[in-house]
């Protein structure tokens, strides 16, 4: 057994990618992105989707660039089975339900616009994720100023704490 690490491609960390497993591609790959577009009006996004055999990756989206971007990290990645959805006008928040309670969705590893790592182990069978980093590590506990600025940032999202 061989184990890789694969950087994922995320163009100046512009855009929320979520990595995923599936099963029955040939019709996952599409209504996944259907539940995308009715979770949040005016998304754009891609999805990206390895299929076992015929050992492709298949793509479906809304823009150019985001199915250039999920094709290429679905397929870097290579495991069978793995989704990889690049978001633009959304964040993970807004479509992790409709994904997970999507049918076919047996995993969501990670969601993020952080710099990511996917740490997949080879057999003479093919390819699996073991796991995703996803951003840095982590040094020091936030202090009083810290937690003020992560809320007001929280409030101007759109989202209330207290």
């Amino acid at each position: 057994m061989r184990v890789d690490v694969i950087k994922v491609e995320n163009p100046d960390g512009k855009y929320q990618i979520i990595i995923g497993q599936a099963n029955f591609t040939i019709f996952a790959c599409d209504d996944i992105f259907k539940s995308l577009l009715t979770a949040v009006p005016g998304i754009r996004c891609a999805v990206a989707m390895n299929e076992a055999a015929p050992k492709l990756t298949r793509v479906t989206g809304n823009d150019e660039k985001l199915k250039e971007i999920a094709s290429k990290n679905a397929l870097k990645i290579g495991a069978s089975h793995i989704f990889v959805v690049v978001v633009e006008n959304a964040f993970p928040i807004n479509v992790l339900n409709a994904i997970k309670s999507h049918p076919t969705v047996c995993n969501i590893y990670a969601a993020s616009a952080n710099p990511m790592e996917v740490i997949v182990a080879e057999t003479e069978l093919g390819r699996a994720i073991l796991g995703i980093v996803d951003g840095q590590a982590v040094n020091t506990i936030e202090n009083d100023e810290q937690r003020k600025e992560r809320r007001r940032v929280v409030e101007e999202l759109g989202y209330k704490i207290e």
